[in-house]
């Protein structure tokens, strides 16, 4: 589908819906941790190709116990691959989500901004002949700014 300017507005209600249900995902969740930079880098990373690895050495764990020290956790494993599997398909739902949503907001944003550049033109420009909108057009000027400031010293050569 095209993008579609986006006419849409979310009531309180669903708002306090949508945090309670993200909410109830975390508690469904709760063993989930947060790593450190180092941790993460620490860490012997499993991707998709990998995925295919673990689940034949998990056959071949369950199917050869006896080539494997006593204290190597079969069980364990089997745990490790079965919430990979299911943390990943999770992961997939959530990251849609979030895809879609980063990308509506991304698109209201735009319009937003640009109805706003819209009025802070007509409103410098009448700040010029309209007594009480200097304030006004200076105001949504501070916006600008940084950007004036830097535009201005890069045509400098500074």
């Amino acid at each position: 589908m095209a993008y579609q300017n986006v006419n849409a507005s979310i009531s309180p209600e669903d708002i306090q819906e949508i945090k309670a249900a993200l909410q109830t995902v975390q508690k469904k969740l709760p063993f989930l941790i947060t790593l450190t930079t180092e941790e993460r880098r620490k860490l012997v990373k499993m991707g998709d190709k990998s995925l295919a690895f673990v689940n034949n050495s998990v056959v071949a764990a369950q199917s050869n116990r006896d080539i494997l020290p006593p204290s190597f956790a079969v069980e364990e494993l089997v745990r490790d691959y079965q919430l990979t599997t299911t943390l990943t398909e999770i992961l997939t739902s959530m990251r849609q989500l979030t895809e879609q949503v980063d990308d509506t907001l991304l698109a209201v944003g735009s319009d937003a901004m640009s109805s706003s550049l819209t009025v802070y033109d007509y409103v410098k420009t009448a700040a010029k002949k309209t007594p009480g909108l200097k304030t006004i057009a200076e105001q949504l000027g501070e916006r600008f700014k940084a950007i004036r400031g830097r535009t201005a010293k890069a045509a400098s050569g500074s």
